[in-house]
C-alpha cells in the first residue's frame, strides 16, 4: 500500500494495511516496487529521492541505497547493524542473518543522517553509532537524550534537525552518476567545502551539476509515514512485534536455526 501527499510512504507485506506475510526478500521487493512506482508515475529521478527507513525499515532503505549511486541523501531513524545483532550481541556476521545492514552501509555513496534515542531499548544506540561511523558521506547524527525506539518524532530537535539536513542536501550538487575509487575518496577528501562544515557536513564527495531553482520547488520524496506524533505505548508495542517478526524471519532459515548456534554465537 502506497501513500502520497507531500511525501510518498508506503506498507510493506504484513505490516499496516498491505496483505502479504512479511520476509527479507519481501521487504526489499516492496521497496523497489514503490521506488519504481514513483519513477514511473512522477518521474522523479534518483538525484530527487531521499530514503528515510526507521527500525526495520532501515533494512530495506539500505539495500535500495547500496544500489543506487545517484540517490540524493539517506535517513536511517533507530536503525540496526543486522538482525542477528539485535538479538544476540556477535562480533560477526553469520551467512543465515539477514538486513546485513553493517555490510551495506559501505556501499551507500550518498549523504547519510542517522537518528537514533539513548534509551532505546530495543536498539541500542550502539547500532546508530556504528553505522553512522561506517558511512561514507556523514551528516552531523541526532542523538536524542532519553529518547526510546518509537518516541523521537516528539522531541523539539527532531524536526529542525531533519529540516535543516534536507536544506543542506538541497544547495549540494548533483550527485556524480558513477561509483568512486579508492583513489577518488583520498582525492576528494582533500578538497572539503568549509559551507558544508558549518552547517553540519561532515564529509562529501559531490560535484559537479548545481541543483537549479526549478529542481528545489519540487517536493522531495522521503520514504517516510505522516509526521503526527503517535500513542508511544502503543508504537512500543508495534516496535516490538516487527522485532518479533524480525526473529522469526532469522528463525524460518530451516538449513540453520538460531537456537542450534548460541554457543557458537556466544563464542564469536
Amino acid at each position: 500500500m502506497v501513500f502520497c501527499d507531500d511525501n510518498c510512504r508506503y506498507d510493506y507485506s504484513g505490516y499496516g494495511r498491505s496483505s502479504g506475510k512479511p520476509s527479507e526478500q519481501e521487504t526489499y521487493a516492496d521497496i523497489e516496487a514503490a521506488y519504481n512506482w514513483l519513477r514511473e508515475t512522477y518521474g522523479t529521478k534518483d538525484e530527487r529521492i531521499i530514503l528515510y527507513g526507521q527500525s526495520v525499515g532501515s533494512g530495506p532503505s539500505l539495500e535500495l541505497a547500496s544500489r543506487l549511486p545517484r540517490l540524493r541523501a539517506l535517513v536511517l531513524h533507530s536503525p540496526f547493524l543486522s538482525g542477528l545483532r539485535v538479538m544476540y550481541h556477535v562480533k560477526h556476521s553469520f551467512w543465515f542473518d539477514i538486513f546485513k545492514n553493517i555490510e551495506k552501509i559501505q556501499l551507500v555513496d550518498c549523504p547519510v543522517l542517522v537518528i537514533h534515542g539513548t534509551d532505546d531499548k530495543v536498539v541500542d544506540i550502539s547500532h546508530g553509532k556504528q553505522l553512522w561511523e561506517l558511512s561514507k558521506e556523514k551528516y552531523e547524527p541526532l542523538w536524542l537524550k532519553g529518547g526510546s525506539h518509537c518516541n523521537l518524532e516528539m522531541f523539539p530537535e527532531y524536526l529542525p534537525h531533519l529540516r535543516k539536513f534536507i536544506g543542506a542536501i538541497e544547495k549540494l550538487p548533483v550527485p556524480q552518476f558513477r561509483r568512486h575509487s579508492v583513489s577518488d575518496d583520498h582525492k576528494k577528501d582533500k578538497q572539503q567545502l568549509d559551507p558544508k562544515k558549518s552547517s553540519g557536513w561532515i564529509g562529501s564527495r559531490h560535484s559537479t551539476e548545481c541543483v537549479t531553482s526549478r529542481d528545489k520547488s519540487r517536493k522531495m520524496s522521503i520514504g517516510h509515514r505522516s509526521g503526527k506524533a503517535r500513542n508511544s505505548t502503543d508504537s512500543f508495542d508495534r516496535a516490538r512485534n516487527s522485532f518479533d517478526r524480525l526473529g522469526e524471519m532469522v528463525r524460518s532459515v530451516r538449513l540453520c536455526n538460531v537456537d542450534c548456534v548460541k554457543n557458537a554465537v556466544a563464542e564469536a
